[in-house]
């Protein structure tokens, strides 16, 4: 059932894609504000108490509700997994903006390519070359496939809908939380913060390893070994080293932000970044894609040939 769920959801995002953010996820995000509000006092149990407050009632209500359909029918079970993981994938929505990006870069159109990423970063971006330009879009894509497929697509396999859920909001926390500065909120992001690396440390390795696979297999696994600890946030260094050894192309290097000079330690191998590669990162992540598919039919396959 997960194979032809995953499969559904891939058929129906191409067609219908989401454009916009998932309102769904943004009133959970106003949750989050509350429950930070309500019991952040600094303390790591205080932050613990409020990740379960914010996680397990939608995880386990989910949960309940999938086993209640399955059991009065397989094919509702089945629609129901469609529509949760169309609510947590979103891979055509970041290959669609890197495309848009690819397309500006070639005619030399940066305004339109700076309003593209400065979108999908948050904030703008006004002196950047383009190369610079190409650099961010590739880091963001490698990035933005991990959390919003390969990260959902493993917990799906392993939990059901409400293992992609559970990946999704434990995401939202941790960017939210974990990311509070410990001397002004003491512990209470410490728990939040560390759930997520433990979901996220097998998914993260294994789309590290499918980029290799599918990639330039010596560079990447290289580039992880030798430069993914460089880099400020470790896990995104594994993502990003392997990404760009298996494409080869240079990503990382400093860049001006706002007339400051913000240092990144180079990743990869080869050359600067640029619209084709750009492209080439859109390529190696639907091939990716297919691996992780043809992995979990080869398992159906097997479990059915089991039973």
């Amino acid at each position: 059932m997960s194979f032809l769920s995953l499969v559904a959801v891939m058929l129906l995002e191409h067609f219908r894609p989401l454009d916009q953010r998932i309102q769904l996820y943004v009133y959970f995000a106003r949750y989050g504000n509350f429950l930070e509000r309500h019991f952040n006092a600094g303390r790591y149990r205080y932050g613990l108490l409020a990740w379960s407050l914010g996680i397990l009632p939608p995880v386990l209500g989910l949960a309940i509700i999938y086993y209640l359909l399955y059991r009065a029918s397989p094919l509702l079970a089945l629609l129901f997994n469609v529509g949760v993981l169309y609510l947590s994938l979103s891979c055509s929505q970041v290959t669609h903006s890197a495309g848009k990006v690819a397309k500006a870069l070639r005619e030399n159109d940066l305004d339109t390519a700076r309003s593209v990423i400065g979108d999908w970063e948050g904030h703008a971006l006004t002196a950047l070359k383009a190369d610079a330009l190409a650099r961010i879009a590739i880091e963001k894509l490698l990035l933005c496939a991990h959390r919003q497929y390969f990260g959902v697509f493993f917990w799906f396999a392993l939990l059901g809908p409400a293992g992609a859920l559970l990946y999704r909001l434990a995401q939202i926390l941790s960017q939210k939380w974990g990311a509070l500065d410990h001397q002004e909120y003491g512990r209470f992001g410490m728990f939040p913060d560390a759930a997520f690396h433990f979901l996220d440390w097998l998914p993260l390795r294994l789309t590290a390893v499918s980029f290799a696979v599918v990639g330039d297999f010596e560079d990447a696994i290289r580039c992880w070994q030798e430069q993914a600890r460089h880099w400020t946030n470790k896990a995104h260094g594994i993502i990003l080293a392997s990404g760009a050894g298996a494409l080869g192309v240079l990503l990382g290097e400093p860049l001006e932000f706002d007339g400051q000079l913000k240092y990144r330690p180079q990743l990869g191998l080869g050359d600067e970044a640029d619209a084709d590669y750009l492209d080439s990162a859109v390529s190696l992540i639907w091939r990716a894609i297919a691996l992780w598919l043809g992995l979990l039919l080869l398992l159906t396959i097997a479990k059915w040939a089991g039973g």
